[in-house]
């Protein structure tokens, strides 16, 4: 005799439940995956390591990477040389990947699998509190001029009483925005996670699209 095939909605929640399982056995058996497992391919690199890749053992591609050791002088990573800096990131738990040593490794969550470069900037010694309190108080003598290394302008300021006014208050507004900087092109010493202004250039290496007109 022939068994009875359910009926009604726990038939079809039956039905779909043994749907997925087929779909996730194929996929495991076929998918790149499964063709990792079976065929052994190579450990990707850890610095390749992307949250949302699948692992050979079904679960995601994670690391995580420490906060920079900031300087309490500059305000910036203090191994930042030449505008890059880098910290040390950790795969996660079960991961198998391929160290900045290049050692095939079993991490468990401890281990510094690679080092990630992240962005510094350069300064040497200008405060931007010191720069827009002497722009405020004093940029009617040029004491703000003299201070981010412009000698010339801060005398002209000085013998004109900051233009009459108005100069000082241009300069106070344009430091205020960081338009005006330090002399030398270095940066503002800023706290590192305080308010900055990033500025956007073109060069001639810049990727430029293609404009298309009606």
């Amino acid at each position: 005799m022939a068994a009875a095939w359910p009926s009604g909605p726990a038939a079809l929640d039956t039905v779909t439940v043994r749907l997925l399982g087929v779909l996730w056995f194929a996929s495991v058996t076929t998918g790149p995956w499964g063709a990792a497992a079976a065929g052994g391919e190579e450990p990707p690199k850890c610095e390749d390591l992307k949250v949302g890749q699948f692992h050979i053992s079904l679960t995601f591609h994670k690391y995580i990477c420490k906060d920079p050791k900031i300087s309490d002088a500059t305000q910036e990573p203090v191994n930042c040389t030449n505008y890059t800096a880098h910290v040390e990131c950790f795969p996660a738990p079960k991961i198998i990947c391929k160290d900045f040593s290049g050692n095939e490794t079993h991490f468990t969550g401890h281990e510094v699998g690679f080092l990630k470069p992240i962005s510094c900037r350069n300064v040497n010694g200008y405060s931007y509190k010191v720069a827009v309190a002497l722009s405020l108080f004093l940029g009617w003598l040029g004491a703000d001029r003299f201070y981010l290394g412009y000698p010339a302008l801060g005398l002209l300021k000085f013998c004109t009483v900051g233009f009459c006014g108005i100069g000082s208050l241009i300069d106070f507004i344009l430091i205020s925005m960081q338009i005006v900087g330090p002399s030398d092109g270095s940066s503002y010493i800023i706290d590192y996670y305080g308010t900055r202004l990033t500025r956007l250039s073109i060069t001639n290496e810049t990727f430029r699209k293609t404009q298309l007109y009606p």
